[in-house]
C-alpha cells in the first residue's frame, strides 16, 4: 500500500456500530464489564482507548512498525524509553539536539545514575569508539534540531545491533512520509505528534513505534504504569491530521527548497542549514535515506549581530514568532532563547548553535508571500 493510502485508512475502519467512517471519540474514563475480569478488552481508559488504539495502529502501519504505543507529549515518549534503564548504564546522544530532550536526560535521569555521552555522529565511527560494555542505547536525531544535520541511520543501527545495543531514532523533523527508520534497522522510532503528525498547532502528543514484541510490551506496561497518555479528543485530532500527512509535507518540502535557495542568495544571509542545499554537508546521505528534504531549516545573518536578529524575527508578520513546529502556518523560533535555552550557552556553541541562529518552520502557505515576507524583515 502506497504511503497515502496508509494515511487516510491504515489502522482505522468504519465503526462497528454505527458505520461512522471517521473513528468516534471514546469520551469515557471507564467500561462496564460483564462479570470481573470478563470484558470487551477495554477496562480503564489509561490503559485503553478505542479513540487511542486507532491512533497507535495508524502510526504503526506510517512507520512500516508493529506496535504504537501514544503518549501525553513528545517528552513523555521519551521519558517511557528512558524508563526502560537503571543506574549505570550509559547512553550515547546526538550532541545537536532537541533542547528538551538535553534537559530530561541531564537534569532528571543523570540525577538517577544514568550516564549520557553527547557525540557527533556525522561520523559513525564516532559512535564505534563511545560504544562501552556498559551503553545500553544510542538516541540518535536525524535530521537534528536546529542544525539540520543528517546522520546516517542504517551505519548507526548496524553498529548498535552488532553491539547489542538499542538503536532509537527522534523522527519528528522527517515524519513517517520522508523517513522510515525501523526500515533502516532502528529498533524504536520516537515522533513529537505535536508536530508534522498532528500538523494544525492544536494538539500535544508523543509516540513510540516498533516491531520488536518484547520491547512493545514493556513500552505499554510503562505507558499504563506511569500513565502519561493522550486523551481521546487529542488522539481524534491526530487521526484526522494524518489523512493529509502526504500532501502537507510535499508543500513543506516544496516550500522549504524554495526559500533556503532564496536565502542562500540573499546579500545579508551568511549562512543556510538545509539538507536540500547541494552545500549542504549532509546532502547526498539526506537524499539517500530521505524522500525530501524536509520542511525545516535555519540560517544565519552576517555580521553575527543579536540585535540584528532579534529584529529581523520581531518584523515578521507571517511567520509568527513562537516555539514548536510542523504547523499549516509559518513559524519563526530562536533557538538559543526557546528551544534550547535549557542547554548551557558554552555546549549549544560548542555544537555551533549561536545565539544568533533563526529557524523556520516553513508552512504551506504561498510561498511568494513567505519570501516577502522575510524580504522585508532581513531588509
Amino acid at each position: 500500500m502506497k504511503f497515502g493510502t496508509k494515511a487516510i485508512h491504515a489502522g482505522v475502519a468504519p465503526d462497528p456500530s454505527t458505520g461512522a467512517i471517521m473513528t468516534p471519540i471514546y469520551q469515557t474514563s471507564t467500561y462496564v464489564q460483564e462479570s470481573p475480569g470478563k470484558h470487551k478488552g477495554y477496562e480503564y481508559s489509561r490503559t485503553h482507548n478505542p479513540t487511542r488504539t486507532a491512533l497507535q495502529q495508524a502510526l504503526a502501519a506510517l512507520e512500516n512498525g508493529e506496535y504504537g504505543i501514544c503518549f501525553a507529549s513528545g517528552m513523555a515518549a521519551t521519558d517511557a524509553v528512558l524508563r526502560l534503564f537503571r543506574p549505570g548504564d550509559e547512553i550515547i546522544v546526538t550532541n545537536d539536539i532537541y533542547g528538551g530532550t538535553y534537559r530530561i536526560m541531564k537534569r532528571i535521569y543523570e540525577g538517577y545514575g544514568l550516564v549520557f555521552n553527547f557525540i557527533d555522529m556525522s561520523d559513525p565511527a564516532n559512535v564505534v569508539q563511545a560504544i562501552t560494555d556498559n551503553t545500553k542505547m544510542v538516541w540518535v536525531e536525524t535530521p537534528t534540531n536546529p542544525l539540520l544535520r543528517i546522520i546516517d541511520i542504517e551505519q548507526v543501527a548496524g553498529i548498535c545491533k552488532a553491539s547489542g545495543v538499542l538503536c532509537v531514532v527522534d523522527n519528528t523533523f522527517a515524519s513517517p512520509y520522508l523517513q522510515n527508520p525501523l526500515d533502516m534497522g532502528a529498533d524504536i522510532v520516537m515522533h513529537s505528534v505535536t508536530k508534522y503528525l498532528g500538523g494544525h498547532s492544536d494538539t500535544v502528543m508523543g509516540a513510540l513505534i516498533t516491531s520488536d514484541a518484547e520491547l512493545a510490551k514493556q513500552l505499554a506496561f510503562i505507558q499504563n504504569a506511569a500513565g502519561a497518555v493522550p486523551g481521546p479528543q487529542d488522539c481524534f485530532l491526530v487521526l484526522r491530521g494524518i489523512k493529509t500527512l502526504h500532501i502537507r509535507m510535499q508543500r513543506h518540502c516544496e516550500n522549504a527548497s524554495t526559500i533556503a535557495k532564496w536565502l542562500t542568495a540573499h546579500p545579508k544571509v551568511a549562512t543556510v542549514y538545509y539538507p536540500g542545499l547541494l552545500s549542504h554537508p549532509g546532502h547526498e546521505l539526506a537524499k539517500k535515506q530521505m524522500k525530501d528534504f524536509g520542511g525545516m531549516l535555519s540560517f544565519e545573518l552576517k555580521g553575527d549581530n543579536y540585535e540584528e536578529a532579534v529584529a529581523a524575527m520581531e518584523r515578521l508578520k507571517l511567520f509568527s514568532l513562537g516555539e514548536s513546529l510542523g504547523g499549516v502556518e509559518s513559524l519563526c523560533t530562536h533557538p538559543a532563547s526557546m528551544t534550547h535555552a535549557s542547554i548551557p550557552k558554552e555546549e549549544r556553541e560548542k555544537v555551533g548553535l549561536k545565539d544568533t541562529l533563526i529557524r523556520l518552520s516553513v508552512g504551506i502557505e504561498d510561498v511568494e508571500d513567505l519570501i516577502e515576507d522575510l524580504k522585508q524583515a532581513i531588509g
